[in-house]
Formats: structure tokens, C-alpha cells, sequence
């Protein structure tokens, strides 16, 4: 797909990888951003003649509807769906700071958003002959868990399959779905853990590398070895991936 004169929606788009896609795509596309904060969303709008900014609460599934009647009602075609927002809360469920409450948030956030707004953009998504994409962003989590942040961990996997089966659903439209499987990136989110990240800036560039190939699935940086060790010696891709 050449990534130029097309309408984009991207969650999660003012900080992190998203921001990072935002700047690489905003001189030659329009660009929805959907995001939690108003200030950030504010900023990108005075930056960006571009960009559009949509505030919702991902976390609230009641925020999924009205929020897709707002952007089709402004932008009737979008050729492009970025599914990139997304929480990891850390502590265990047997720490005494675990907060029960954020289990739906997280799940919401990360997974039910992301069913809605593919199911709810579809007419937008399918109102031309052209191509257009939706494009989750993954993770290596996705196939290979980690100690902490289970929640995460299963949303991502769902994620997966959910991706591949709606793949299979939209075979006979001009939606293709796709992912992006990305390593640890320094974002806000892996604030204080893990080392050798790769930058937000190189983690966006290859998402978008693998959007403008319609790679079904783009594996990023490390996620490439982890797939292959993960074949041939599942047992060690466990140990390797548990405490990181």
C-alpha cells in the first residue's frame, strides 16, 4: 500500500510507537487520532494541520460507538485502522497492591477496544473499491508469556487469534488484516524495566515497512528470533521470556 493522500485512524497515538507513526505519516495522509489525553491530543492538533484528534476513553465500552459515529461522520472512508493502544499492568495477582479493578480496564484497553472499533469501522473501511487495512499492533507476548503482566499477555494472544480469524472473515472484501509483532520498545510503558530497547522511532518505521508490504505478519526487531527459538526449543523461549 503507498501510505500517501490516505485517511488513517491510529489509537494510542500521542505518545510512544503511535506518536512515532503520527509524525512519520502526517505530512502526506490524514491522520484520526483516538486517545484518553486531551492535552497531549490538543498539542498534536496545533502541531499537525493533518491531524484530527477524537478523545475517548478505550477502557469504556460505551465510549466504542459514539466514538465511531464521530469519525464516519466526519471521514466516511478510512483506509487505514491502527490498533495500537494498549496498558501492561505489572504486579502479580498474589501482590498486595494488586488492584482487581484494573483487570477489566486492561482487558478493555487492549482487546475489546480493538473487536469494536474493527467491527464498527467496517463501513468506513469497505466504503471504496480500493484497498484498505487493519493493523494491530502484537507482541512477542502473544505467543510466549512472561512472570508478570498476565493480563497483558493473554489480551495479546487473543489479539492473535482474533486477527487471524477475522482475516478469514474479510476474504472476499477489500479489508486485509494484518499485525505487527514488536519487541521491547522504550515507550512510557516499559518505563524502568528491561534494556537494549528498540526506539519508538525504529519500532514505527518498521510497523509501517510491514503496512506498505501488507506483511500479514510483520515480525519486529528480536520477535524474529524469539518465533524461531520458540519453534525449535519452546522450553528455552519459556525460561528466556519468564522474568523479563
Amino acid at each position: 500500500m503507498n501510505l500517501v493522500n490516505k485517511v488513517i485512524v491510529i489509537t494510542g497515538g500521542t505518545s510512544g510507537i503511535g506518536r512515532q507513526i503520527v509524525e512519520q505519516l502526517q505530512a502526506q495522509n490524514t491522520i484520526i487520532v483516538v486517545a484518553r489525553n486531551s492535552d497531549r491530543l490538543e498539542q498534536l492538533n496545533m502541531r499537525y494541520k493533518n491531524v484530527t484528534c477524537f478523545p475517548a476513553d478505550l477502557s469504556d465500552p460505551g465510549s466504542y460507538k459514539p466514538l465511531s459515529e464521530r469519525i464516519q461522520a466526519e471521514f466516511p472512508r478510512v483506509d487505514v485502522l491502527i490498533n495500537n493502544a494498549a496498558i501492561q499492568n505489572e504486579p502479580f495477582f498474589t501482590d498486595p497492591d494488586f488492584e482487581y479493578e484494573k483487570i477489566t480496564r486492561e482487558i478493555n484497553v487492549n482487546f475489546t477496544a480493538v473487536c469494536a472499533l474493527s467491527y464498527l469501522l467496517i463501513p468506513a473501511l469497505n466504503s471504496n473499491e480500493a484497498q484498505s487495512i487493519i493493523l494491530n499492533i502484537n507482541s512477542g507476548l502473544s505467543f510466549v508469556a512472561k512472570k508478570s503482566a498476565s493480563v497483558y499477555c493473554a489480551s495479546k494472544a487473543a489479539i492473535n487469534l482474533f486477527s487471524q480469524s477475522l482475516s478469514y472473515q474479510l476474504e472476499n472484501t477489500n479489508i486485509k488484516v494484518l499485525q505487527a509483532f514488536i519487541p521491547l520498545v522504550d515507550t512510557p510503558m516499559t518505563q524502568g524495566r528491561g534494556e537494549n530497547k528498540m526506539s519508538a522511532e525504529c519500532a514505527a518505521k518498521s510497523i509501517l515497512k510491514g503496512l506498505k508490504q501488507q506483511n500479514p505478519q510483520n515480525d519486529i526487531g528480536k520477535i524474529k528470533v524469539l518465533r524461531i527459538l520458540n519453534a525449535l526449543t519452546p522450553s528455552l523461549a519459556k525460561r528466556l521470556l519468564k522474568g523479563s
